[in-house]
């Protein structure tokens, strides 16, 4: 363990897929094993679209969105609990979940100056390696030459199923019209004209509609330490 925890650190390890499909555990669950950074792009762009909302800026004003990220600046922050989502120098962390930003968050990130903008950032903090990022143009975009990429999927109605579980004992939101948001949103990622959700050529696909997440992660952590030799 203590060898490939040593040859971790220079690691990139990119996990794409769509939503709901369970990047954001199996990222979280690598970067605890091997001592990565866990970077989550997700993240960054809810705090943009977060920043977007405070600012009273529609999501469909390419313009302005443009001009507000390029005056955005986004770091994580890793503690016990998880990264603290450094927006603009205030922690933002506990704002981030909410349908409102969560909405946003899947708009503006269809415009290619913010997508830019975000993938500088990503970038930076990713340079000296010892990360593990989960997105949807990760392996493709962010860092087209990361030692691992894998790629993580599901049919539909399986990750509504596990989407509607998260909400609780008393769900306000019918699973069905969960399945149809996670329709429209993978519509939206994989036809846009800027990094659209696609798996990298040399990424390893693991379609986990049929297996639980303690064999998700067990599989991308296989994949990991045969990287390592």
């Amino acid at each position: 363990m203590g060898t490939d925890l040593a040859s971790a650190q220079q690691l990139i390890i990119a996990i794409d897929g769509p939503a709901g499909a369970g990047k954001s555990t199996v990222a979280r669950t690598l970067a605890g094993r091997f001592g990565l950074l866990n970077l989550e792009s997700g993240a960054m762009y809810r705090a943009f679209a977060l920043k977007a909302l405070r600012a009273s800026v529609a999501v469909s004003d390419s313009a302005r969105l443009e001009a507000l990220a390029l005056d955005t600046e986004i770091r994580l922050e890793p503690t016990a609990e998880g990264n603290r989502v450094i927006l603009d120098g205030e922690d933002v962390t506990a704002l981030l979940r909410t349908p409102e930003v969560t909405e946003a968050a899947s708009r503006v990130s269809v415009y290619p100056p913010v997508r830019a903008r975000m993938v500088e950032l990503q970038q930076m903090m990713g340079a000296m390696g010892g990360v593990v990022m989960e997105g949807r143009d990760i392996g493709t975009v962010v860092f087209p030459n990361a030692e691992v990429k894998i790629f993580l999927d599901a049919a539909p109605e399986i990750r509504g199923e596990r989407r509607y579980a998260q909400l609780g004992p008393a769900p306000t939101v019918p699973a069905e019209e969960i399945v149809r948001d996670l329709r429209e949103r993978d519509e939206r990622d994989r036809n846009r004209a800027e990094s659209p959700l696609k798996a990298a050529e040399d990424a390893v696909i693991i379609d986990s509609t049929n297996l639980t997440l303690d064999e998700v992660v067990n599989e991308a952590e296989r994949i990991v330490r045969q990287r390592l030799g």
